[in-house]
């Protein structure tokens, strides 16, 4: 029994391929998506142009070219949104395995109306295609981690649910690969390249029905033991699950999942509620996404001429993924806690650099070069911690009733700051200048604060023992209010009594 056990906590091929296999149309999605749409950005405003002179004979202006870009831009991060909240009811209706593979429908039908879009002389086509891709990666980003912290074993929980980091690193590496002039960037094929996300999304619909739903939604929320033993048997290299069988048990705390305003009244989980809330804006806050767009002005100024930008950009996606596979190896021996803490104060020491490195740009020989090494490792800094832990702790800090809507508030906030951060940067960096890096560090610093002081290590640890945690700290802070209050009380009572004495004596 005790070798079985043993045996049960190590990789499966099957855990492996389900991995891939939820992966490469999920997460994947994400990165591949934010990555790709900066390659043709020229010749979609000149698309844009094109077909409002065939519509009313006069070419726009170009701040209505840049409005409209925006839209389009901005239309990934709406959709997003939407995605977000639709995640949750589609992961409780269809499963954890079957809300992905539904989610395919969104992408497939982006991918053919960017490729009608020319034809039809239609850039309205483009930007609902992009809201749509927004919609796939919203539902992704939030039900692939909860599909993959559900079906992990305990002690390997935290580096299978930090795989989504993983493979949206590979994501955008592959999507900067594809964009290249060489493949698919020039001006002739930019549907191809904007459409190209429907090859990932038909892998896993050919792929993903054969691997096994989640062992908890099978057992809580279906009622099915046996479909529940039959996926563990897939899942883990053992044949006895009583003690695991036992421990998805403890989290039925009731008949249905809750929504997202039941979990908002639901006082005993309010503060696993605020460190997700605040991890998940945080993410999306610190500038990371913002800073691959500020990568080639940077290389621009290091004095790398424009033709060859493209592919030392590249070295941007590289770099998240290298992180990422460094961190998804050193997870379950150093901890979230720190690697989420420490990935915010690496970045916030590299926010002082850069700023310090841009002031002096143009006075001081070298700056350029300075301002590169910045932007790699505010991004390596990233990819450490940020990108991947935030995306396990709705999984780790909730039960399987609340976990679904937990996953809905956490993607809402991170699509909401996704798409604040992504209009208001231009406007911070034309305001503050070579300072635009300091509400980021400023971000990063609160952000590092916050988790130390509130996160507990959930490393290795149930629900059960996790729970406990934060009950205690719940309790400590009662136990002060109330300590407080009956100080106050005491307090009063003496007031009381002094100004009853006082009365006596002057009858």
């Amino acid at each position: 029994m005790k070798e079985t056990s043993k045996k049960g906590e190590g990789w499966t091929l099957t855990l492996a391929l389900t991995v891939c296999s939820a992966a490469i149309g999920g997460t994947f999605q994400y990165g591949y998506n934010i990555s790709i749409i900066n390659a043709p950005t020229s010749h979609l405003q000149k698309f844009i142009n094109e077909t409002c002179m065939r519509r009313w004979g006069t070419a726009l202006g170009p701040s209505q070219v840049t409005l409209i870009w925006t839209i389009i831009v901005s239309s990934f991060s709406l959709g997003g949104l939407f995605g977000s909240l639709l995640a949750g009811p589609m992961a409780i209706r269809c499963g954890r395995k079957g809300a992905l593979l539904l989610n395919n429908f969104f992408l497939l039908l982006s991918a053919v109306l960017v490729l009608s879009s020319r034809s039809a002389g239609s850039f309205e086509m483009v930007i609902l295609a992009r809201l749509l891709v927004g919609v796939n990666a919203g539902v992704s980003m939030n039900v692939q981690p909860m599909y993959f912290g559900e079906s992990a074993p305990k002690d390997l929980r935290g580096a299978v649910a930090f795989s989504s980091a993983v493979f949206t690193a590979l994501g955008i590496f592959l999507g900067q690969v594809t964009g290249l002039t060489e493949v698919l960037g020039s001006e002739s094929v930019w549907p191809y390249l904007l459409a190209s996300n429907a090859l990932p999304g038909l892998v896993q619909l050919l792929t993903l029905p054969w691997f096994p739903e989640s062992p908890r939604y099978l057992l809580i929320d279906k009622g099915d033991s046996k479909a529940c033993i039959q996926a563990l048997k897939r899942l883990r290299a053992c044949s006895v699950f009583d003690s695991e069988m036992e421990e998805i048990l403890q989290e039925r705390t009731g008949t249905r999942a809750k929504t997202m305003w039941e979990l908002f009244a639901d006082r005993s989980l309010r503060r696993q509620l605020c460190t997700v809330m605040a991890a998940s804006s945080a993410m999306m806050l610190c500038g990371n996404d913002s800073i691959y767009f500020y990568a080639s002005y940077i290389f621009q100024e290091a004095g790398i001429p424009l033709e060859k930008i493209q592919y030392v950009a590249i070295g941007t996606g590289a770099c998240e993924f290298t992180s990422a596979m460094v961190c998804n190896l050193l997870i379950e021996r150093v901890g979230r806690r720190l690697l989420l803490a420490g990935g915010y104060a690496l970045m916030a020491c590299w926010a002082v650099v850069f700023t310090v490195a841009l002031s002096l740009q143009g006075k001081v020989a070298g700056m350029p070069y300075l301002s590169m090494v910045c932007v790699f490792g505010y991004i390596l800094s990233f990819g450490m911690g940020p990108a991947g832990v935030t995306g396990i702790l709705p999984a780790e800090l909730f039960d399987q009733m609340a976990r679904p809507a937990a996953y809905m508030v956490a993607g809402s906030m991170m699509w909401l700051n996704l798409l604040l951060i992504g209009m208001a940067f231009p406007f911070i960096v034309n305001g503050l200048g070579q300072f635009c890096f300091i509400p980021f560090g400023g971000v990063c610093v609160a952000g590092c604060l916050f988790i130390g002081f509130t996160l507990p290590e959930t490393k290795g640890r149930t629900l059960a023992e996790i729970t406990e945690e934060f009950d205690k700290r719940n309790e400590k802070v009662k136990s002060n209010g109330l300590l407080k209050s009956g100080q106050g009380e005491q307090s009063q009572s003496l007031t009381n009594q002094t100004a009853e004495n006082l009365e006596i004596e002057k009858v």
